[in-house]
């Protein structure tokens, strides 16, 4: 019998903040006048949304999916970590690294903003595990071309390896038919008109 799915939000955990660890790839960022209106917030009305997680067992730590700067309020600001007790809601889900990009690239699209140079670092670094363009399309909601668009911003050859281009690189005179000439000169325009 199928097991019927129950949303990590159920779930919700008070976490201490010494436990949980920020990720290595998340692209979001926010702005000083932000991050002060997010504080004001949660001064005003608590945390109403858990921070998401992965349990690191190896680590006995929580890692950061979604909710950085929720958890940077309560690291930067003495009254909110008093008031909560240095406890964090916390969500948590258990995928593989992949899946972690995936989500915590999910979470900040749904938001509308992320930082193209980290973002084209996650590419790279999906890539580099494995991750074909079209697991990166299905699982980031991205079109192919934001996909190259992003690999160009990195420059790194590697991931390009699977990508077929034109031949616009390629002289003039290995393109032709062998059956066609080229004239030996080219007749300069007539620039006095």
């Amino acid at each position: 019998m199928k097991t019927k799915f129950k949303s990590p939000v159920y779930n919700v955990i008070a976490v201490p903040i010494e436990k949980i660890a920020p990720n290595d790839y998340n692209p979001n960022v926010m702005a000083p006048p932000e991050i002060k209106l997010l504080y004001d917030s949660i001064r005003e009305d608590g945390y109403t949304m858990p921070i998401v997680c992965y349990y690191d067992k190896d680590g006995d730590r929580y890692v950061i999916v979604d909710g950085f700067h929720r958890y940077r309020v309560m690291c930067d600001y003495p009254d909110i970590r008093e008031r909560e007790g240095g406890m964090l809601p916390v969500s948590v889900i258990d995928k593989p690294l992949s899946g972690r990009m995936a989500s915590t690239i999910r979470h900040n699209r749904a938001r509308g903003s992320h930082d193209v140079d980290l973002m084209s670092n996650i590419i790279r670094d999906l890539h580099d595990i494995g991750r074909s363009d079209a697991w990166i399309s299905k699982h980031l909601g991205m079109e192919r071309d934001e996909i190259l668009r992003l690999k160009q911003i990195t420059g790194l050859a590697a991931l390009f390896r699977d990508v077929e281009f034109g031949q616009a690189w390629r002289p003039a005179t290995e393109l032709i038919d062998e059956n066609s000439t080229l004239p030996d000169d080219t007749e300069e325009p007539d620039n006095d008109n």
